[in-house]
């Protein structure tokens, strides 16, 4: 027996062959219905139900004058009148493809069958997968158009945005689930870096850093590998003294871009005691791109830091880090026992290794800041030619390196600020002490020199150095070689047990010594 009408008796004596094959006309006669399309099955009775198409009229039950309904008493008929149901929202049948929805239900009249109509579809929680109606027993199979009736009465309860979502529910499959995967063919068909991302600005930088190869003029040709950047579209290369140092005297140079076009190149003036030096492109290429160059005063610690270099030959290597010190004194040898230069570095701990001495150390905006230049390992002290990283490296600050650079690309010679006297190198944590004599017995304090017009003399110790704490003979050098000839300096010293202070105009010493 179909549960369509559950809870409607059939009289006892009516058999089933004797039911009339149309049910009776209601109380109150129906709204009209759209006419059919020609060849498609009338559309149902207003109180016919609508859950499946019927199989067979004998059995399905009819009302009958009088009969009593099994579940509930049924209240005495009301003549002619109508009583309007609660509003539900409106239950549609399945259709088959491209046939109009029936009619829907008009009222019914009062005592009519008891379990009609049907409440309304229960609505699925916000995401959940959307449930099959049940079928009745001995009903036709599943349609994809009941999935679809399904869904589209969810979505007239859950409002615009469910309705979207079923339609494409619908459209993906019966069951209603679907997948959030998207696969790599919906990507974007370009995915481009949001300007100061790491990416973005190694994508600026990388065609203006060049892997420097250098080589010396002995019959060994002994050389190494070392990084720079283009300073101008002249064809000029900044990078470190250490680089070049070995090819300076009857060695060759050549430069290889981030394309792989490689260049000769020729120095134009080094300067030790910065570890600086300036290279130019014997036939350089239109359009070169300089990197432009930052402000190392402003940089803060903490700062993000971007490393670009061929640490161990590997060039366009591109490493991250930030600023983890500012001012640090460093005094550092170009590994072949010349003169040991000295810096007031920026410490990064971005990786550097052999290979990225000369290269630029870039802000998060692509600015250059810095020269790489030293590592300190586990080894001992500073260098260039030791173990690799273990985040300590350091930086020439960029503004120093730019005077260095116009300097040499001006006269080729270096040229240094200098106070004039000879401090003790080996002591440390008392601030610079200035020696009883300089160097081949010279006076310690030179005649007439800044010093001693400052009224400095032997064996004063130097605590102060402008807004900088002087703790030894290399911290003053660092502090003072961040200064230009002419520049004045206020110096604190103490003399006898006592601090006094006096103010040194910087003199100036030209070329390596």
């Amino acid at each position: 027996m179909s549960t369509e009408n559950e809870g409607t008796a059939v009289p006892a004596d009516q058999s089933a062959s004797s039911a009339p094959a149309t049910p009776p006309s209601p109380a109150t006669p129906p709204s009209p219905a759209t006419p059919p399309t020609p060849g498609t099955p009338p559309a149902p009775a207003a109180h016919e139900p609508t859950h499946e198409p019927r199989q067979e009229p004998a059995h399905e039950p009819t009302q009958a004058p009088g009969a009593k309904p099994e579940a509930t008493p049924a209240p005495a008929p009301a003549p002619a009148q109508t009583q309007p149901l609660p509003a539900a929202p409106a239950y549609h049948p399945p259709t088959a493809p491209g046939h109009p929805a029936p009619a829907a239900p008009e009222p019914v009249a009062a005592g009519a069958t008891g379990g009609w109509p049907p409440p309304p579809p229960a609505v699925p929680a916000w995401g959940a997968p959307q449930q099959p109606a049940p079928a009745a027993p001995g009903a036709p199979r599943r349609r994809t158009g009941g999935v679809v009736a399904a869904v589209l009465v969810a979505a007239l309860v859950a409002g615009g945005v469910g309705g979207g979502i079923g339609y494409w529910a619908a459209q993906r499959g019966d069951d209603g689930v679907s997948s959030t995967t998207v696969s790599s063919g919906e990507a974007p068909a370009s995915f481009k870096r949001e300007p100061g991302t790491v990416a973005a600005v190694a994508a600026q930088a990388l065609p203006s850093v060049v892997t420097i190869q250098a080589k010396s003029g002995g019959s060994q040709g002994e050389g190494g590998t070392g990084t720079g950047f283009v300073y101008d579209q002249e064809g000029h290369i900044v990078t470190n003294n250490h680089v070049v140092a070995s090819a300076a005297d009857g060695g060759t140079l050549s430069v290889t871009f981030a394309d792989g076009k490689s260049y000769d190149a020729q120095v134009v003036g080094r300067a030790e005691g910065y570890d600086v030096a300036v290279l130019k492109l014997t036939n350089a290429p239109k359009k070169l791109k300089p990197l432009p160059l930052g402000d190392s005063d402003k940089v803060a610690v903490g700062d993000s830091t971007i490393a670009i270099g061929a640490p161990f030959g590997l060039s366009n290597t591109v490493t991250t880090g930030i600023i983890s010190a500012k001012n640090r004194p460093v005094a550092s040898g170009d590994g072949s026992g010349g003169s040991s230069s000295y810096m007031s570095a920026l410490q990064t701990d971005a990786s550097i290794n052999p290979g990225n001495s000369g290269g630029p150390l870039l802000d998060a905006s692509g600015a250059v800041i810095g020269i790489n230049s030293a590592i300190q390992s586990t080894g001992s002290g500073f260098g260039q030619s030791q173990a690799g990283s273990i985040g300590l490296g350091f930086a020439i600050p960029v503004n120093q390196a730019k005077n260095v650079a116009q300097q040499l690309i001006k006269t080729g010679k270096p040229v240094y600020p200098v106070i004039g006297a000879t401090v003790n190198m080996n002591e440390k944590g008392d601030g610079a002490t200035i020696a009883s004599q300089g160097s081949g017995g010279t006076p310690a304090v030179t005649p007439s020199g800044p010093a001693a017009k400052a009224g400095l003399k032997s064996g004063d110790v130097i605590t102060g150095f402008g807004d900088h704490q002087i703790d030894s003979g290399r911290t003053l050098i660092s502090e003072i070689w961040t200064h230009k000839p002419g520049d004045q300096v206020k110096i604190t010293y103490e003399r006898d047990g006592k601090t006094e202070t006096a103010t040194v105009t910087l003199g100036e010493r030209t070329g390596d010594s």
